[in-house]
């Protein structure tokens, strides 16, 4: 016997539909945000017109004139102005990756600290989250540099270790390969996506008969020999560029400086109490049936809460845990008040020098609009990964 689906209901275009109004209504907002769109860049064009200014992309093209003290890439003042805000973007990228690793593993670590049966160890970590998470950052980070500037010896008389690697107010100068870095990158990522398959690998048969793998030491080991391989792979180059110490100045070499090693220590110390609280928070949304069931099933307390608390909690701490990363990445642009030549940094000089500030601003904001939406992304897949499914 055949079954026929139910006719279509037709649509009918009528104000008294609330589906139509519903259009409309949203076709009118839309068409309000573009003519105010284009009223606010018109008016600029106009007022800049009449004042005399110059507007327009093309600056980007012009010599920068300009030199920066931190550069992950090759860089001269007589680069352009867009290369000089490019290295700004990676020197904000530099540190914003960098500083939410770092996060996240103090951050866990204090967040899991703050239940721990030692007194101590709970009362360290309680004063931490209180600590740091009610001074303003900005104050923060001019400690930390004030800091570092006092502990950390002289340029002219820097710390030696081995001949191969000082360390002085000028920062910290060490060796750094000059050939095959791209190939060991290439194959420490390899190891890296191994080391998840691996991780899911384990999990997977944890899930199915109860045996559980290492999920810590062979990832890592699985990261080492990706990296050799690479290395391998690039015909096992030998050459480094070792810093050599002249008088007041360090020529070769790789460096970190005070400025972006304060930088780091501020966003880290700081956001890593709120990761805190939000892991926290997370650990207590699991029932404590949960946590029964774990040790009637003879676990200790590492594998409770790696195993069963943790997993858990994810689908609570992840969508704040998400808006911390965020914090961090825009919060990076107090870089500019300890000299940090981050992307707002360098677009600040660029407009002293060339004058175009919208452009300048149009910019910055699309930078951190970028990195915003590219973590949001990521995190947004990951919480989809590790929300419970029903089945």
């Amino acid at each position: 016997m055949s079954t026929q689906s139910p006719p279509r209901h037709k649509h009918q275009w009528s104000l008294n539909s609330k589906a139509t109004r519903g259009v409309i209504f949203q076709v009118l907002l839309v068409l309000g945000i573009a003519l105010a769109v284009w009223f606010l860049s018109h008016n600029t064009q106009r007022n800049m017109e009449r004042l005399g200014m110059q507007s327009g992309f093309d600056f980007l093209t012009a010599n920068a004139g300009f030199d920066i003290g931190e550069k992950p890439v090759e860089y001269s003042p007589t680069d352009s102005y867009g290369k000089a805000i490019w290295i700004g973007v990676l020197n904000t990228l530099k540190v914003a990756v960098t500083g939410i690793i770092l996060t996240t593993i103090l951050g866990v670590s204090l967040g899991v600290g703050r239940f721990s049966r030692n007194v101590l160890v709970r009362g360290l970590c309680y004063g931490y989250v209180e600590a740091f998470r009610n001074v303003p950052l900005l104050l923060q980070l001019l400690m930390w540099y004030i800091v570092y500037l006092n502990i950390l010896p002289e340029t002219f008389e820097p710390m030696n270790f081995g001949d191969i690697a000082f360390l002085s107010k000028g920062g910290l100068a060490y060796p750094f390969p000059t050939e095959g870095v791209g190939q060991v990158l290439l194959g420490a990522i390899g190891g890296v996506i191994a080391g998840v398959f691996w991780r899911r690998h384990v999990q997977k048969t944890f899930e199915a008969t109860g045996k559980n793998g290492d999920r810590v030491w062979t990832p890592i080991a699985l990261v080492v020999a990706g990296a050799l391989v690479g290395w391998v792979i690039a015909g096992a180059p030998t050459k480094w560029d070792v810093p050599v110490h002249e008088g007041f100045l360090m020529e070769g070499g790789a460096r970190i400086t005070p400025e972006f090693l304060t930088l780091l220590t501020g966003l880290v110390c700081y956001t890593s109490a709120f990761v805190a609280e939000v892991v926290r928070g997370g650990i207590q949304s699991v029932s404590r049936g949960q946590e029964e069931a774990a040790m009637a099933l003879g676990l200790t307390q590492g594998q409770k809460m790696n195993l069963v608390v943790l997993p858990q909690a994810m689908r609570v701490i992840i969508p704040s845990l998400t808006n911390q990363y965020l914090n961090l990445t825009k919060n990076s642009s107090l870089a500019v008040a300890i000299g940090y030549p981050d992307v707002v940094s360098i677009a600040q000089t660029t407009i002293n020098q060339s004058g175009r500030a919208v452009e300048c601003v149009a910019i910055i904001m699309l930078v951190y609009l970028s990195t915003s939406l590219t973590t949001s992304g990521i995190m947004n897949w990951y919480n989809s990964r590790m929300a419970i499914k029903e089945r």
